[in-house]
């Protein structure tokens, strides 16, 4: 695949409140992890990875003012990089309990506001959570190849720190915490990446987007029984992916993945990689970010992104291609191969 590239990025995190200070930080391998205000089960303070704002704002005006940093931080990076922009808003899904914001389109019209900031030249939300940037990659591609777009910035915002948000997950035995040692951190981000037909920076080679029917909420099969996981949406994901790039799992040297914590989603990567990699090859590495960062939703895909193209300016990351890739938890796989 030839036409997208990444330029520059911006990021907001509970690591750092820039984006050369949140990729050194997760390079470093360093957390944002700290108790809550939130009481886990025995009385315990739950923790989660909040961003270190210089107020406690709340509510959609706390997603104002962390998705403001992640332009501001991207605008001092790349001055033009707002200037007739089209833009595509990762959200987290609309059904998802404790979602922390009502309308994307509002919550643009504050921040522009806020920045004083060009109308874009269009906008698009996309509301699937962790993988919603995969699909704006595809969307990104698109735009740029067929003119209508100059330049694009993929943003994504989310935080799973809420009130409603940290009760449904709780009852849903989803939490880390003493009687659940196999849970997610509840964490929040914004971060923004712009993209470009062409030019230097982290080049994407190719998109793989499929769909698990076994997925995390698991439906039936028709006798009525829970379906197994064998890892065919990410497998499906990483094979579209390599097959547009022109290579083999073998050639990848790093994988940057969304992975919250949770058993399933390490099993499904572990599936994925055991059906698709043929030829021996060394050891690939995975950088989870939510090791540094907890869950964070929407955010995770522009923040990998930020990350992988960090790595590669910076020389760090290991030799060969990098796989970014983020699932959610109604079987939606995305991978993109890197370079």
């Amino acid at each position: 695949m030839s036409g997208l590239v990444v330029t520059a990025g911006g990021m907001v995190t509970a690591v750092g409140l820039d984006f050369a200070s949140s990729c050194a930080a997760l390079r470093a391998r360093l957390d944002g992890f700290a108790e809550t205000r939130f009481l886990g089960p025995g009385g315990e303070w739950l923790l989660g990875a909040a961003v270190p704002l210089p107020k406690a704002w709340i509510g959609e005006k706390r997603l104002v003012h962390l998705l403001a940093g992640a332009f501001a931080d991207l605008r001092a990076a790349e001055p033009g990089a707002l200037d007739d922009a089209a833009l595509i808003l990762c959200l987290p899904e609309e059904t998802r309990p404790g979602r922390p914001l009502r309308d994307g389109q509002s919550l643009l019209a504050r921040v522009a506001e806020h920045l004083s900031l060009p109308r874009a030249s269009s906008t698009r939300l996309i509301a699937h959570g962790r993988p919603s940037g995969i699909v704006a990659l595809e969307r990104a591609r698109r735009l740029l190849a067929e003119g209508r777009a100059r330049q694009v910035v993929i943003a994504g915002i989310d935080s799973y720190l809420t009130g409603r948000a940290i009760r449904h997950y709780l009852d849903a035995e989803r939490l880390l915490c003493a009687p659940n040692p196999e849970g997610f951190i509840p964490g929040e981000a914004a971060a923004a990446v712009l993209c470009r037909a062409d030019g230097p920076g982290l080049r994407i080679g190719g998109l793989g987007l499929a769909r698990d029917r076994a997925s995390f909420r698991n439906g039936l099969d028709e006798d009525g029984l829970d379906l197994p996981l064998r890892g065919d949406g990410m497998t499906a994901a990483y094979k579209a992916a390599f097959a547009e790039a022109g290579i083999g799992h073998h050639d990848i040297g790093v994988k940057i993945g969304d992975q919250t914590g949770e058993t399933y989603f390490f099993k499904q990567t572990s599936l994925a990689m055991l059906r698709t990699q043929r030829v021996r090859s060394d050891v690939q590495p995975i950088w989870p970010i939510a090791a540094s960062l907890g869950n964070v939703g929407a955010a995770a895909v522009p923040v990998m992104l930020g990350w992988a193209l960090e790595a590669a300016r910076k020389g760090y990351a290991p030799e060969g291609r990098m796989l970014v890739e983020a699932s959610g938890d109604d079987g939606a796989c995305g991978a993109a191969v890197a370079a």
